[in-house]
């Protein structure tokens, strides 16, 4: 009975007709997203009411229904009117590279486990180093995830710069980084992870476009090595979360080199402008950085979740960790490259470089600078849209594809404007005919809205501020 169970579970042809039936609906829900036959981007629900239905359906629901009740349950990244969170609505040729990752199940960290995409990952970090401007000494590998990524690089940096070996001997001093105020939290946690605790985390403040003020510094690094904290990196956001916008990675690098510390980009992100002739300015700089990270699941239309870390000098990135598994590795001081255990957090990772090849080899990087200039060019027309009119203030001119605006009402003081853009948003969520996000800068709350499909046009943006009137208008009663 047990061993008939285990044949019907890993029957080739059963795998094939559920296959074919869940390419057939996934290619309906593609057309039905992308095309907007399908008003909603997503069927709201409290958490407990969502809890208890797929507890109910584990005991009573169909099992030929459940992939039907997962898109019915989820938030579709395809549909136009998605400009919430930095998700890429995935070409749907690297759904088919998940697929064969799944099924095929090679682990990667050592060769025999994964020749291919060891091979193929080498061919695509190359070219992502040779495309920001490194050397040939560069080199890097693929990750899960910028906070993974960002932690790694810190940790590499910590070897390289730190004056005593905290891998080897353990801190026996106050060790820091410095960062801007609006860096993603994955390095104020990444360095916490680290050990570095608060006062190990040196925020510089930003200017009026929320860039990093490197002006200030001088003065921050002086005032950490005045309380005995040892500074070993900067961290340079291209561009930070919340707004879009890029610091100054040419002035960080100059600092970073004259103080002798580590300069790490985090380009999750934008990064992938590299790919643009257009908009490739924004990273200017960057090829100064010890090391860079960079996301294909936000701008390159890949499947959460694939991360390139690159590394000025690739050495150093054999270098971070030293230990060694003898039923894996041999012992070896030479770089083996082929094996990625040696140099990553991960014994398993999935074969994400798939999606990187898959799409160079279909459509070249072409495909990319196409994607990044009409997601950006749209995003000037939005904030041109936004200045002229009188009812919506942009907190700052954008640089990338995220626009943080709000509704005003000159009779209402900040408390009350922030609590109405706040209802604004909730109604909007829930009507789930867009999804948008939101974000606080300063004492003042926006709605953020990150333009990740280039199937999304300036008519369906019209709608969405014409509906933010309305409801503006409805709550202010």
């Amino acid at each position: 009975m047990k061993k008939s169970l285990l044949q019907s579970v890993y029957d080739p042809e059963e795998f094939r007709s559920k296959g074919h039936e869940l390419i057939d609906l996934l290619a309906d829900h593609l057309g039905n997203t992308t095309q907007e036959k399908s008003e909603k981007v997503l069927h709201w629900n409290l958490p407990e009411k969502e809890l208890k239905f797929w507890q109910e359906f584990l005991v009573n629901g169909d099992e030929a229904n459940f992939f039907q009740n997962i898109l019915a349950h989820t938030t579709h990244i395809h549909h136009p009117r998605y400009i919430g969170h930095q998700a890429s609505p995935t070409a749907p040729v690297t759904v088919l590279t998940n697929l064969i990752s799944g099924l095929l199940n090679n682990g990667m960290a050592v060769y025999e486990m994964g020749m291919a995409p060891n091979a193929i990952e080498r061919i695509i970090t190359d070219l992502l180093c040779k495309r920001m401007g490194y050397t040939q000494n560069a080199n890097g590998f693929l990750t899960s995830g910028g906070t993974l990524g960002n932690l790694t690089a810190l940790l590499a940096a910590r070897r390289a710069v730190a004056s005593e070996d905290i891998w080897k001997n353990g801190s026996t001093k106050p060790l820091g980084i410095m960062v801007s105020d609006q860096a993603h939290y994955c390095v104020d946690r990444a360095a916490k992870i680290m050990g570095l605790g608060e006062k190990g985390v040196i925020k510089i403040p930003v200017n009026e476009d929320y860039t990093m003020n490197t002006a200030l510094l001088e003065t921050y690094y002086e005032d950490a090595q005045e309380a005995g904290i040892e500074i070993f990196a900067i961290v340079g956001s291209a561009p930070c979360t919340a707004t879009g916008m890029h610091d100054n990675l040419e002035e960080i690098a100059h600092f970073a080199k004259q103080k002798k510390i580590w300069f790490h980009a985090d380009a999750a992100h934008g990064g992938a402008a590299i790919f643009s002739n257009k908009y490739k300015h924004l990273l200017k700089g960057i090829q100064y950085a010890d090391s860079i990270v960079l996301d294909g699941h936000k701008m390159l239309m890949m499947p959460m979740i694939t991360t390139a870390l690159l590394f000025k000098n690739g050495q150093q990135s054999y270098e971070t960790f030293m230990l060694h598994a003898d039923y894996l590795l041999s012992a070896s001081k030479e770089q083996e490259w082929y094996n990625s255990g040696r140099r990553t957090f991960e014994c398993t990772k999935y074969m994400m470089c798939l999606h990187w090849y898959v799409l160079l080899k279909n459509y070249g990087e072409e495909v990319f600078e196409t994607s990044i200039d009409t997601l950006y060019d749209i995003t000037q027309d939005f904030n041109a849209i936004l200045t002229a009119d009188t009812d919506f203030e942009v907190a700052v001119v954008p640089e990338s594809n995220i626009v943080c605006f709000r509704y005003i009402d000159i009779a209402l003081d900040t408390t009350a404007t922030n609590q109405l853009n706040t209802q604004i948003r909730q109604q909007i969520l829930e009507e789930g005919t867009f999804y948008i996000v939101q974000t606080t800068l300063g004492d003042k709350y926006y709605l953020r809205t990150t333009i990740m499909n280039p199937f999304t046009t300036l008519t369906h943006l019209k709608i969405l501020l014409k509906n933010v009137k309305q409801k503006a208008k409805v709550l202010s009663l």
